[in-house]
């Protein structure tokens, strides 16, 4: 019986090796995610991800402006990992101020 659970687990374990594997998603944690944008966007700096979606290599947001549901922009999702543009949760104006010190001191 060891012989042939070995001998299973074998050649399960080599079909898994030669099995396509699933592509990771990018940006798992996209939607529902809030930003700050360093400059006024539509009028607005604060924004949350209502909605993702993936065309062909590309991963694309809709943003919505916290205080106005109305305000919308699709973003690629790239651009918010661009600390110049975009920083992640919402912060006040001292705490973007901060982060651009940051940025000119390196």
């Amino acid at each position: 019986m060891a012989k042939t659970t070995a001998a299973s687990l074998q050649l399960w374990l080599e079909q898994l090796s030669t099995a396509p594997m699933a592509k990771k998603q990018k940006y798992p944690h996209l939607l529902g995610s809030k930003w700050t944008a360093q400059q006024k966007t539509l009028g607005w700096r604060h924004f949350q991800v209502v909605t993702r979606k993936n065309q062909g290599p590309w991963v694309f947001a809709e943003m919505q402006a916290s205080c106005d549901d109305e305000v919308r922009v699709w973003v690629n999702a790239k651009l918010l990992k661009d600390r110049q543009l975009w920083l992640p949760g919402w912060r006040s104006l001292e705490e973007i101020q901060a982060a651009n010190e940051e940025w000119t001191a390196e």
